[in-house]
């Protein structure tokens, strides 16, 4: 598996409940904490981590169904339960003065995570997200959702995650096929992406889906880490987290840092993760 020489790195597991929550845990330092969206992994995470964990202590979790961890077909697989996994996550690493890097879903997920933990970070660095209800759903993912159809096509056909290898990228150069193996390897079956399938119909279309009241809830604590560094780093061609996204985040927090990138889409990361990284250790240092 040539897409292995790209993710050097070594496997830790966390029991939750029966299953196992896998995670990486390099280097030394000041604790940055990555937590992936979907359908991606901490595979997403692979050149920030190798750029900064001579200085920095990286943790990057798989959550549930995801990446290397378990794939239970029987599963909360909604955004409550995953801010209680990556609590469980953060309290066994115990991390303190942390930063958390996050990035699609992961948004949610952990700044759910930070307001339940608030005195275990110190700053957050998101990545093209959102933590509110969803001001919009692309037809792109509507569609996902349309009954048997949506799940065959995400299950049964990988369409989902195959289809964010081009259009989550604007540098299809970067995607080469040592990449694109290692952003699909854990999805190779239909029982392997029931995570995907669960992440998709967890996006609440309407406050009758108990997830919305979630967005709400961490909606409204927003302001409250509003004294927090914060760095906000968009990809301005996304056509999920829109630049909609980052400007509701600009409200609620008029201070932080920005910087768009103009040629970059969703997997911003992949776009530039050579830019990123400079970026990060200059956030850091200051």
């Amino acid at each position: 598996m040539p897409w292995r020489n790209l993710y050097p790195f070594r496997s830790h597991y966390l029991p939750i409940g029966p299953h196992r929550l896998h995670y990486l845990d390099e280097g030394h330092g000041q604790p940055l904490l990555f937590v992936h969206g979907n359908p991606t992994w901490s595979f997403y995470w692979r050149n920030l981590i190798l750029g900064l964990r001579d200085d920095y202590r990286c943790v990057a979790v798989d959550h549930i169904g995801c990446g290397l961890s378990d794939k239970p077909q029987k599963y909360n697989y909604t955004l409550a339960r995953r801010i209680d996994d990556l609590c469980q996550l953060v309290e066994h690493v115990d991390l303190s003065d942390a930063t958390l890097v996050a990035h699609d879903w992961g948004g949610a997920i952990g700044l759910g995570t930070v307001l339940r933990l608030r005195e275990r970070f110190k700053r957050i660095v998101l990545f093209n997200t959102g933590a509110f209800p969803p001001p919009f759903v692309p037809w792109r993912i509507a569609a996902c959702r349309t009954p048997l159809c949506g799940t065959l096509a995400v299950r049964g056909l990988n369409a989902f995650a195959r289809a964010a290898l081009t259009m989550a990228v604007e540098k299809p150069e970067r995607m080469t096929a040592d990449v694109r193996a290692g952003l699909l390897a854990p999805y190779d079956n239909w029982a392997n992406r029931v995570a995907i399938d669960h992440f998709v119909r967890d996006i609440p279309f309407s406050p009758r889906h108990p997830t919305w009241r979630v967005l709400e809830q961490i909606e409204a604590g927003l302001e409250s880490l509003a004294g927090l560094p914060i760095q906000l780093i968009w990809g301005m061609r996304d056509w999920c987290f829109r630049p909609e996204c980052l400007e509701r985040f600009r409200k609620h927090w008029p201070v932080a840092q920005v910087q768009q990138l103009e040629d970059c889409g969703h997997y911003v990361v992949e776009d530039a993760h050579e830019r990123i990284v400079l970026l990060l250790r200059a956030v850091f240092a200051g």
